[in-house]
Parts: C-alpha cells; sequence; structure tokens
C-alpha cells in the first residue's frame, strides 16, 4: 500500500508526511496505523471531518497522545509530539500571515505542519491590503521574523506588500478564495508570481503544507550556516526493495531478502532527531 520513509527527515531535514486528498480512509488509516505500530510519528494532510472519524474508528479510537485532528488545518497525526511554546518578543523564527480570516485554513495547514515538525510559528491573521494600518501595526512582529508564509487569496497582492517591507525572506501562498474571476486561486498564484518585491518564493495553490517545508528549510540553513555538513551516507550503494520492502536499506540487503527476515540488514551510522538509530527504525 505505501513504504514509510523513516529517515527522510534525516536525509532532508523535513519528515515525511502523506497527502490524505485523493486516498480513502481505508488508505489512509492503514499507512498511519503502520507508523503508530512502528512507534514513528506521522501525519496526513487534507483530512476532513468524515474521513477523520472512519480514520480514527478503523484505528480503534486511540487516546490523544497516540491520535490527534486538527478540524481548521485538516491534518491527523499519529504520536503528534507537544505544541511548541509559543513564540514572544524578537522570536526570529516563522510569521504565518494572512490577508483574511477566509485564508486561516490554509494557513493553519502550514502552521499546524510546523507544529508537528517542532517549530512555533507566529500566527498574523487578517491583515490584508484592503486595510493597509492593519499590517503597520503589526510591523514589529513581521521584522522580527526570520521567514515569513504570507497566505492569501483574491488579488493577492499581501506577500509583495509584506516582502517591500522586512528583510526576511517570503514564502507567498496563493489561494482559492476570491470571487468567479479569480479562477480557482489562480490570479493570486500569477500574482505572486509576478510581483515586483524581491525576496518571494512562490508555492502552488492551497499549498501551506508546502510553505512549511519552505520556510522551515530556509531557517534551517540560515541557523547551520556556520556549521559542517552531515556526513550522509553513500545514496548510490541504496535501492528499493520488493513490494514489501524499504526504500532506506542497502541493494545487498535487499538481495539477500535481510528486509524477509533472513538477516537484519545493516544501515549506516545516521542519528534520529539526534538520538542514534533503533532496530524499530530500521522496521
Amino acid at each position: 500500500l505505501a513504504r514509510l520513509d523513516a529517515l527522510r527527515e534525516t536525509r532532508t531535514g523535513f519528515p515525511e508526511a502523506v497527502l490524505g486528498q485523493g486516498k480513502s480512509a481505508e488508505q489512509v488509516a492503514a499507512i498511519l496505523g503502520a507508523a503508530l505500530q512502528k512507534g514513528h510519528p506521522m501525519f496526513a494532510t487534507r483530512i476532513d471531518a468524515e474521513v477523520n472519524r472512519e480514520v480514527a474508528l478503523r484505528l480503534g479510537h486511540p487516546g490523544a497522545r497516540e491520535y490527534a485532528y486538527d478540524p481548521v488545518a485538516r491534518i491527523a497525526a499519529v504520536l503528534p509530539p507537544p505544541v511548541p511554546p509559543a513564540p514572544a518578543g524578537d522570536h526570529g523564527g516563522i510569521a504565518v500571515v494572512t490577508g483574511g480570516t477566509a485564508d486561516i485554513p490554509v494557513a493553519e495547514e502550514a502552521a499546524r505542519t510546523l507544529e508537528l515538525t517542532g517549530v512555533a510559528p507566529r500566527r498574523v491573521y487578517d491583515v490584508g491590503v484592503a486595510g493597509l494600518d492593519r499590517l503597520l501595526r503589526e510591523l514589529p512582529a513581521l521584522r522580527s521574523a526570520s521567514v515569513l508564509i504570507c497566505v492569501a487569496g483574491m488579488e493577492g497582492a499581501l506577500p509583495s506588500v509584506v516582502a517591500g517591507l522586512v528583510e526576511a525572506p517570503v514564502v507567498a501562498v496563493p489561494t482559492s478564495v476570491g470571487y468567479g474571476a479569480s479562477f480557482g486561486g489562480l490570479v493570486p498564484l500569477m500574482a505572486m508570481l509576478n510581483g515586483c518585491a524581491p525576496g518571494v518564493a512562490v508555492v502552488n495553490v492551497d499549498n501551506g503544507f508546502g510553505a512549511a517545508a519552505m520556510a522551515k528549510k530556509i531557517l534551517r540553513a540560515a541557523s547551520t550556516s556556520a556549521r559542517p555538513a552531515r556526513d550522509l551516507p553513500d545514496m548510490s550503494r541504496w535501492a528499493t526493495c520488493g513490494s514489501s520492502g524499504y526504500s532506506g536499506y542497502p541493494a545487498t540487503a535487499c538481495a539477500t531478502g535481510g528486509l524477509q527476515g533472513a538477516s537484519q540488514p545493516v544501515l549506516p551510522p545516521l542519528a534520529v532527531r539526534g538520538r542514534p538509530i533503533s532496530p524499530r527504525d530500521r522496521e
């Protein structure tokens, strides 16, 4: 059904997530259930309330420490970590900004994704350009951020305005919010791609998850720029095993049937979140 990539965060700095859109509740439950069984935190995006009810039922209605659902962000998570403390003062982290209240679901997808990956964002909502005074009142908070995620529909002007006021990079997220001629988010997408303020990167329409991933990678790169590169293994020795295999094992382990229990394959010396890889991580 799916091959869990438990080492993605080690390789890329950002963990694997499941796109729930287009998957049945049975498929989502099977994937999240496999992660839960292995003790591997994972979350799924684009999970509506009806799918969540069926997923929770199939997982046996686990407790809040095993399963959590955010109806606004439409994110379901197994083994969710504690929510990081809210930033205060000159936090230097990530700010999530919206043009209007209708943009909040996409913004919350970004914000909850950050929280589930260990980053506490600052939320600055409903500060669109139709009332520029609202945005200007939040300028100290915006300028204290190291990265900003700007979420807006309609004409999509917010990221350009923000980028002209702050030093930090801006990740722009067009939303499908707007009247008929916005063409489901195409108008703000084109506006953000053609904005005149430099320092703006644009993700796809309604892609709060992608914006969170980009913002966190920018933040991580900035905080570790002086640190030597991580000693990662030679990926050319790795291969994907059979239908029941796992893409993180060396090709020799696949050839010898190690994944079927003949012998425990040996992984290169990596670490997950600062701790050595355990046998459970290798499963």
